[in-house]
């Protein structure tokens, strides 16, 4: 409860994007190859941000 509007920090919505666009590119990944390949490089770039706020 006490959670409730606690706002999320920079690490943790990267976290989320991430998961999401891994998600999408996995269920691309079976139908249209090309859209999976670019939500993985977009993955692949929030992942390089989630590196660099992590150092």
């Amino acid at each position: 409860m006490f959670g409730l509007f606690k706002k999320k920090s920079e690490a943790e919505k990267l976290q989320e994007e991430y998961k999401k666009l891994m998600a999408d590119s996995h269920r691309l990944s079976t139908t249209d190859r090309t859209a999976s390949d670019a939500a993985y490089a977009e993955a692949d770039k929030v992942a390089k941000k989630m590196d660099a706020l992590n150092k």
